[in-house]
């Protein structure tokens, strides 16, 4: 069985301990994020990231033709890089694949996205973002099977060859199902999915099947599409999902003992 875990790219997150352990496993698949560091790349070609919120809450980058150019500059090219040299030095052989790669992850562009500002839902105009429709998981297990770990990371691709941006939550949920996962662990820079989010020390520590709907309400920001990601893997027969934090000894280990927000 398999383990698929994603690591965040938020500001914040430290990948060390994801990669230290991850060099000591042959039993998982590495999904990444990385918005900071698509930030860091907008800013620095003069642009202001920008990001809208859907009616139902959810908060998504915005993403017109040329913010696309940045996400691929960022994720395809610098995050993923960071990640494979850092298990390089570690002694592990790594592969990075954007979903663009032998068509590794089929989207569908989302049409109709809507923002809400203020008491008005608009049309977000020129978005470039789409939704997972399949993931190949035979390369991803012929790639495990000469032990070589599998990096994936955003963009995706439509069959008629459109390159899309996707959530690194919704990529990691739809491979965990794909591969028939053991579990999805998404690591982030938070303890879990906490009822006030200040407050460390109301991390929910358990989300039962029929939990879920009942607690989405809590997850405000970009928690609510991790959130959202459980609840799809879930649903598409993965056991276990947990959501926690990168940045401690054995993040993997201790997110499925409980560490963090358990899904079940």
């Amino acid at each position: 069985m398999t383990v698929v875990v994603k690591v965040g790219g938020a500001a914040g997150v430290d990948a060390d301990p994801v990669l230290d352990e991850l060099a000591q496993r042959r039993d998982c698949i590495l999904v990444h994020g990385g918005s900071a560091e698509v930030d860091r790349w907008e800013r620095a070609l003069g642009r202001t990231p920008e990001f809208y919120t859907s009616p139902s809450g959810v908060v998504s980058r915005k993403t017109d033709s040329a913010h696309l150019e940045v996400v691929i500059l960022a994720l395809a090219g610098a995050v993923q890089t960071a990640l494979v040299s850092g298990m390089a030095r570690r002694g592990v052989r790594a592969l990075g694949l954007s979903g663009v790669d032998a068509g590794l992850l089929r989207a569908r562009r989302k049409e109709g996205a809507r923002a809400q500002v203020g008491e008005r839902v608009v049309r977000v105009a020129d978005d470039r973002s789409g939704s997972i429709e399949s993931v190949d998981a035979r390369l991803l297990e012929l790639l495990m099977s000469e032990s070589i770990l599998p990096v994936v990371g955003p963009p995706a691709i439509t069959p008629e060859g459109q390159v899309l941006n996707v959530d690194a939550d919704r990529v990691a949920s739809a491979v965990a199902v794909a591969i028939h996962a053991e579990a999805l662990v998404l690591l982030t820079n938070v303890s879990g999915l906490l009822r006030n989010p200040p407050d460390p020390a109301s991390r929910i520590s358990y989300v039962g099947p029929d939990d879920v709907e009942g607690i989405l309400p809590l997850a405000l920001g970009r928690m609510r599409k991790k959130v959202l990601a459980a609840r799809e893997a879930l649903a598409g027969g993965v056991p276990r999902v947990a959501i926690s934090r990168a940045g401690v000894p054995g993040p993997i280990a201790h997110a499925l003992a409980g560490g963090g927000t358990l899904f079940e």
